[in-house]
């Protein structure tokens, strides 16, 4: 690593009205070092790099690359100075194809006029290949799932062959092996000489990639310390200010009745399954009240498929037997899982949890409206009291009128969970239930699920952390390629037996299907 330092941000302020936001922040970066950013959402983290992509070009303080000033006025200028920018909020065109989104702007072209679909087409492929993902670069992006998108961001970026990569939660949706995948990719550009801005809030990740780590806190930098051998919980005591004893703190079932049984369930997707007629098959399990059921698997393996087709919102075809509290329900529509008393905590909360542009009253109002009404018509005052009643409840940082695109991930996830408690549903479906969010608030929507629990509610949790799952979850049902491969108790929990049964490769070298016992 050279002396002298490849990015120097001094300084750095920015304020957006009255309100700062940094506060005279120094970052240094050199040449072939991984930086991991870490910090709670709010901490100002997006914003300091969105002023290094010139997201934000008018700021205080001053940047310099090769110790000499740059003005870097708009993103076009920072990629021209070497800065790439993979953003954890996807930016990509739906209707383009994996190629086109990655060489969008800069698409070969023949005689100068046309664009050459084909060289396009195999330079995504050589490009996919060389980063380790399996993605088809004709595939319309639209038609990929949230960690299939993620993966197209990350090649879009290290096609521009960048000096200085800013990646920004960039594992949030992928599973344990596309991370692994990224893993060899960073530490790759690093021995390049290329220097990397690794913002994320798993600690796992830090201790596996980077060199350096730096916490911000309240817009101002609290700390620096060298990743290897830093001890997780003065990390933890650096992002939020204080002390957490146990931060994935362990939920132990209570005995209680059976809620769901679930059998033989299955489902078809003609148009998105590859290599497989059915998306899910013979998939079969039951979870009770009090219960955390851990669904695990790698992208791909039918965890998400699974609880849509619960909820009734997968596409395709479906079928199987479902059984609430002893009785046959046949859900068709979320409005069918709904009165069956099934709820869904989706994984793309922006998209499909919330409606950004309106207010959190609003938000949490939307499964409880004709509760909320009289001769059909909304009232407000018991639609406020609901909002007001959700962020005590919760802890949400927030007002009730004010819109949840202001707000930062782990209270907009709070509002997920809020609009849903009270339909008072007897079963909690959720997918990434942390993604994206800080570990403060990771900590807040763990305890808010071991009372959750504690209450009776029987809770199935999809999750690519493992962590996650593992000190969550009561018992784990791993899916490889749509079907089950293993029902794991507490004390059969690893990481490495979680892995086994969800790698494709693991029948061939000599594992089995034979722990899996439906119940």
């Amino acid at each position: 690593m050279a002396d002298s330092p490849l990015l120097s941000m001094r300084g750095i302020g920015k304020s957006f009205g009255a309100v700062p936001v940094l506060r005279d922040v120094d970052l240094t970066l050199h040449a072939g070092e991984v930086l991991a950013l870490m910090g709670e959402n709010g901490a100002g983290k997006s914003t300091l790099m969105k002023i290094l992509g010139a997201i934000y070009p008018d700021h205080d303080g001053q940047i310099t690359i090769n110790n000499q000033p740059v003005a870097l006025e708009s993103p076009r200028a920072a990629a021209e100075a070497g800065i790439a920018f993979i953003h954890q909020e996807l930016n990509l065109v739906a209707g383009l194809t994996v190629a086109g989104n990655i060489f969008l702007g800069r698409e070969p072209r023949r005689a100068g006029l046309f664009i050459d679909e084909a060289r396009m087409g195999r330079d995504c492929a050589a490009l996919l290949r060389r980063l380790g993902f399996r993605l088809d670069p004709g595939a319309t992006v639209g038609s990929l799932r949230v960690g299939e998108q993620q993966l197209v961001e990350i090649a879009k970026a290290l096609s521009l062959d960048a000096r200085i990569l800013i990646m920004d939660e960039p594992t949030s949706a992928l599973s344990q092996t596309e991370t692994e995948a990224l893993f060899r990719v960073v530490r790759g550009l690093a021995e390049q000489g290329v220097a990397i801005i690794y913002i994320t809030h798993r600690m796992e990740e830090v201790f596996r990639v980077a060199d350096r780590v730096m916490v911000l806190r309240d817009g101002a930098a609290v700390g620096e310390l060298a990743a290897a051998g830093a001890p997780r919980r003065e990390l933890i005591r650096l992002m939020i200010g204080r002390d957490v004893a146990d931060f994935f703190a362990t939920h132990r079932r209570p005995a209680g009745e059976l809620v769901m049984e679930v059998e033989d369930l299955w489902l078809e997707q003609p148009g998105r399954a590859i290599g497989r007629s059915r998306t899910l098959d013979g998939v079969s399990f039951s979870v009770r009240a009090g219960e955390i059921l851990g669904i695990g698997g790698l992208l791909g393996s039918g965890r998400t498929e699974l609880l849509e087709t619960l909820f009734g919102a997968a596409e395709g075809r479906s079928g199987g037997r479902i059984r609430i509290d002893g009785k046959p329900v046949t859900i068709r529509s979320p409005a069918e899982a709904k009165r069956a008393g099934i709820a869904l905590v989706s994984e793309d909360r922006r998209r499909e949890g919330l409606v950004m542009l309106a207010g959190l009253d609003a938000n949490v109002a939307l499964p409880t409206q004709p509760a909320l009404a009289t001769a059909g018509v909304i009232s407000r005052r018991r639609e406020l009291d609901l909002a007001a009643g959700t962020i005590r409840r919760l802890g949400i940082r927030a007002a009730p009128v004010q819109s949840v695109a202001t707000l930062s991930g782990g209270n907009q996830q709070k509002v997920v969970f809020g609009k849903w408690l009270p339909t008072e549903p007897r079963v909690l479906l959720l997918d990434e239930p942390t993604r994206g969010i800080d570990v403060g608030a990771k900590a807040e929507i763990y305890q808010l699920l071991a009372e959750l629990a504690a209450a009776g509610l029987a809770v199935i949790m999809v999750s690519s952390e493992l962590p996650e799952l593992l000190s969550q979850c009561d018992r784990i049902l791993v899916l490889r390629e749509g079907r089950p491969t293993a029902l794991l108790d507490r004390n059969e929990f690893s990481a490495e037996r979680v892995l086994a049964f969800a790698s494709p490769g693991y029948a061939a070298a000599g594992g089995s299907d034979e722990q899996y016992q439906p119940a």
